[in-house]
């Protein structure tokens, strides 16, 4: 099987747990847009800024600048929501988007052939986020939805996205983050991580086993941009009491031909 190679220049940057030195203005202002939008909007400024990692007083100044350019709407009462300018772009990237389709086309395929939930997912900052989902025809009905950002060190996806970064960014990544549980199965310790990511790299897949929703087990193969970094994984969703994990991993390199055809679509 084909292993995941270390990638030094894989994207970094963060969420929630990050440290005050958020980068520069360019990267503030980004960080504060995608709190923000993050869904259960609308967002007060205390959380958007501590999510963002920018000083409240910072946040207060580029966020009423954001509202007064259109990218954020205000309620007048402290909190944010996407503003008609974000929502716009929002619509002219995803209506018609090639690539889009063709993500939705593939997976439409993987999740006909496997029966189950499959979902493209990207790393966005220190989080994963679902692109797509597509549910199979034996598919039971989960919440996991469009939007939604779920850990890294939980999911499958971000296994193979944590698989991907040199171990000093791991290290700079839990240390902002930490490695907080979502079920008693979930790994908490750097050291047990690492392991787990050893045997991503070699196997060229990740399992979740219930470490980030009891009685979900998952299975990510990642894919990559056109420079070979992994930006995201394409990932099946099962039950445990319909499916063992054997055949599960049985369908490693089934899902691993659904992501070798997104290769280089996300840069």
């Amino acid at each position: 099987m084909v292993g995941i190679e270390t990638a030094e220049d894989s994207q970094t940057g963060g969420r929630g747990g990050r440290s005050s030195n958020a980068g520069n203005a360019t990267d503030k202002a980004l960080n504060l847009l995608e709190a923000a939008s993050a869904p259960g909007y609308p967002h007060r400024l205390g959380d958007i800024a501590a999510t963002a990692g920018v000083p409240k007083a910072s946040a207060h100044r580029i966020l009423q600048n954001l509202v007064a350019t259109g990218f954020l709407a205000s309620d007048g009462a402290g909190s944010y929501s996407p503003g008609p300018r974000i929502r716009a772009l929002a619509a002219r990237i995803t209506q018609g988007c090639e690539e889009d389709q063709v993500m939705r086309a593939e997976l439409e395929v993987l999740g006909r052939r496997i029966g189950h939930t499959v979902h493209m997912g990207v790393r966005t900052g220190d989080a994963v986020t679902l692109l797509v989902k597509v549910s199979g025809p034996n598919a039971v009905q989960d919440s996991s939805r469009v939007g939604q950002q779920l850990a890294l060190h939980t999911t499958a996806i971000g296994k193979c996205v944590l698989a991907g970064l040199a171990d000093g960014e791991l290290t700079a990544l839990v240390d902002r983050s930490g490695l907080p549980p979502r079920t008693e199965k979930s790994l908490t310790d750097l050291a047990g991580l690492r392991a787990e990511l050893a045997k991503v790299r070699e196997q060229g897949f990740a399992l979740d086993d219930e470490e980030n929703e009891l009685g979900v087990r998952c299975l990510a193969v990642p894919v990559r941009d056109a420079k070979g970094a992994v930006v995201g994984a394409v990932n099946v969703s099962t039950i445990t009491f319909l499916e063992t994990r054997e055949a599960l991993v049985g369908w490693a390199d089934t899902v691993r031909t659904t992501a070798e055809a997104l290769h280089g679509l996300l840069g």
